[in-house]
């Protein structure tokens, strides 16, 4: 039944060697991640090139994913923003243990990543937040997010209050920042690069913290080469 649900591929992508692996995970993931962008600005095949799916972990232990936008990408980790009320949040708060990845199946090509997650400098967030487009503004006041609601028209009604409270007028300044809105960077240990191959003898190259130092910090990571 399984062998039905989609047709075998045989994975075609170029693999990752370590003689051509950046210094430090920062750069090797910067690389990729542009190389996913540009692909992304000229075809259809990689629709949303910083789509990171987010795994964190309940309060009874049992792990929980979700896919989310990084929205930062720095040395010091990858951000994302939400709903401070969120589950994640919630979840991020009581353990702040994380693992995320981002994949591009058209490019066979992955980055996971283990980490702790730490919440984002209001400063920054409230940048970000001014760089959005209004409507995106508008949502973040409209949904109290992972909280149940009756229907998709009382979710489009709560919108049209909002959007009516804070009108469009072209300033990044017409909508505030709602004061339960911000935003997470998670700092990892950990950051593996899998490239896809024939036979599936994928490539999996693994940067693993040995000491203080951000992601681009060459004597703070070691790397090693594991079993697909």
């Amino acid at each position: 039944m399984t062998e039905s649900l989609a047709p075998r591929t045989d994975y075609s992508g170029d693999g990752l060697d370590e003689r051509d692996l950046a210094a430090t995970p920062f750069r090797q993931a910067d690389r990729w991640i542009r190389e996913a962008v540009e692909r992304a600005s000229t075809g259809a095949d990689v629709p949303e090139p910083t789509a990171l799916s987010l795994a964190t972990v309940d309060e009874l232990g049992v792990p929980d994913v979700r896919t989310v936008l990084m929205r930062f990408f720095e040395p010091e980790g990858l951000g994302f923003v939400t709903s401070l009320s969120s589950t994640k949040s919630r979840q991020l708060v009581s353990n702040p243990s994380v693992a995320a990845s981002l994949t591009w199946p058209s490019m066979f090509r992955a980055i996971r990543v283990r980490g702790r997650a730490e919440r984002l400098a209001d400063e920054q967030v409230s940048a970000y937040f001014a760089s959005r487009p209004w409507g995106s503004r508008i949502s973040a006041w409209t949904s109290d997010q992972s909280a149940p609601i009756g229907s998709r028209a009382d979710l489009e009604a709560r919108y049209a209050e909002f959007a009516a409270r804070y009108p469009d007028t072209g300033s990044p300044a017409d909508v505030p920042r709602p004061p339960g809105w911000g935003g997470w960077r998670i700092v990892p240990h950990e950051v593996e690069f899998w490239g896809g191959r024939r036979s599936r003898l994928h490539d999996r190259l693994v940067f693993s913290k040995i000491a203080p130092g951000t992601l681009d910090d060459e004597q703070a990571w070691s790397v090693s080469r594991r079993q697909p």
